[in-house]
């Protein structure tokens, strides 16, 4: 089945998968297998969503905005990913989806705009980067898709911060030490706006008893490649409990 697609089924849209049901495909989705892939009757298509695992299906009707799967068998048993949240400044449009892609392939279970001091953007197109979620979910054959949270204001965030989850902040060119990173499912990672984290935010984060530092070097890299950096960092931590 390596080249069959792989769909998101919301799991609170459907009932419990279970052998030989069918399960209609929301019309999007119907254009996609039929006019995208060319998809027909009888094709291979895998389905999937945290609650039920991954499942085999073959397509038993398909008319242009209409398709019908018959389940035939699972896959995979439902699995969550164990990985970090990630709170994010918000960045130019392109910027911010390349954030939610490789976030997502990087195993980030939740996504959490933050608006700091030198945050250019306050816009969030919640649908458009939840569809960019699923469709990264889809192509790297994860189980479930993370979650995007409104936009917050970084302080509030920190003063209802709980104390035993860490939040590991990339604080550009910071004086952190490069000991090995431990850490937990749970925790969280922090990326801050095109043009770093000001002067005074650098002052709050290093107060605070559950902030990390996380040093991604000597060079000054673009909030999306921090992003990524500090995941496969503090991924890598994750893996090694």
């Amino acid at each position: 089945m390596r080249d069959c697609p792989r769909l998101f089924i919301a799991p609170e849209t459907i009932a419990p998968m279970a052998r030989d049901a069918m399960l209609d495909l929301e019309a999007g989705q119907a254009h996609y297998l039929g006019t995208v892939l060319r998809r027909q009757v009888g094709a291979e298509v895998a389905l999937f969503n945290v609650r039920d695992g991954e499942w085999h299906g073959v397509i038993d009707h398909l008319r242009r905005d209409r398709c019908r799967i018959q389940l035939v068998g699972q896959t995979r048993a439902p699995v969550a990913t164990r990985g970090v949240c990630l709170l994010f400044a918000p960045l130019k449009r392109d910027a911010t989806e390349t954030v939610i892609r490789m976030g997502t392939e990087l195993g980030v279970t939740r996504f959490r705009p933050v608006a700091s001091e030198r945050t250019n953007t306050h816009r969030i197109n919640t649908v458009r980067l939840e569809s960019i979620a699923v469709e990264a979910a889809e192509q790297c054959e994860r189980l479930d898709v993370p979650g995007i949270d409104p936009l917050a204001d970084l302080p509030m965030v920190l003063s209802r911060w709980p104390d035993d989850v860490s939040l590991f902040a990339a604080l550009e060119r910071s004086n952190a030490p490069a000991a090995p990173v431990v850490a937990r499912s749970g925790d969280c990672v922090l990326i801050g706006p095109e043009g770093g984290f000001s002067p005074r935010e650098h002052d709050m984060l290093r107060a605070r008893s559950f902030v990390r530092p996380l040093s991604l070097g000597d060079l000054v890299l673009r909030a999306d490649t921090a992003a990524a950096a500090a995941l496969a960092l503090v991924g890598a931590g994750l893996k090694a409990l």
